[in-house]
């Protein structure tokens, strides 16, 4: 048990022959329970202090400790945008893909498509240039047939006509 001030003034020494000088050693005694309760004194302020500051620690751990878990939490927030965006990246790359695959599917279909009115075209129009040659050719020929110089050759006898206009 430690002494307290009250415990070193109330301390009484027995007597001897010869002993010490009673008041230089109550002036000693004295001496020691003013820097013993000094000392008390600032043990006591020292231990509040302490408890004071070991407060503000577990304060700031706490805080450190919230600060780390915003850290995180920042951290895996970031971590999620930076997959969505990847994967949302990836859905547009693909949508984008088969949007040109269709467009590319669609352009080749109307680019046969076209080729084949365009040889279908062709085909009538070989067709319709031999059928009109044909025409052109038959025309030519009854226009040089023989039948228009003998049509031009021939006369008609208008006195019989003539007369049978007159009977009726």
């Amino acid at each position: 048990m430690a002494l307290t001030p009250t415990d070193i003034h109330n301390k009484a020494f027995s007597t001897k022959f010869r002993g010490f000088d009673e008041d230089e050693v109550n002036e000693f005694l004295e001496q020691i329970m003013k820097d013993y309760e000094n000392v008390l004194k600032k043990n006591e302020e020292l231990q509040q202090v302490i408890i004071n500051n070991e407060a503000k620690i577990a304060h700031f751990n706490t805080i450190e400790e919230t600060l780390q878990k915003s850290i995180l939490t920042a951290q895996e927030a970031a971590e999620d945008v930076r997959r969505n965006a990847i994967q949302e990246s990836k859905l547009i790359i693909k949508e984008s893909e088969r949007n040109a695959d269709r467009i590319v599917n669609d352009a080749l279909a109307r680019a046969r498509k076209i080729a084949m009115e365009v040889e279908d075209l062709k085909k009538q129009s070989k067709v319709f240039r031999s059928r009109f040659k044909m025409m052109v050719e038959a025309q030519l020929d009854l226009i040089q047939m023989d039948d228009w110089d003998q049509l031009l050759k021939y006369e008609l006898d208008t006195s019989s006509l003539e007369s049978a206009s007159d009977e009726e």
